[in-house]
């Protein structure tokens, strides 16, 4: 199943990759306006959170491996 979505993935271009996250982001803005206990959430917490998910993609990116 990983190697059919990775195939797929593979077919996005730069366009499509930045659609789909100006999407997530529109997404993300009618979650907070549908619960606003979401923006409640101390900005530190979303920091550290921010840092955690983004390690991978940066290990990926810049790690050994990269060409």
């Amino acid at each position: 199943m990983w190697t059919y979505f990775d195939r797929r993935a593979r077919r996005l271009g730069l366009l499509d990759t930045k659609l789909a996250q100006g999407a997530t982001f529109c997404f993300a803005l009618i979650v907070a306006k549908l619960i606003p206990q979401v923006l409640t959430i101390n900005l530190w917490v979303l920091v550290v959170l921010c840092i955690l998910f983004a390690i991978k993609p940066i290990l990926t990116f810049f790690g050994e491996n990269s060409e």
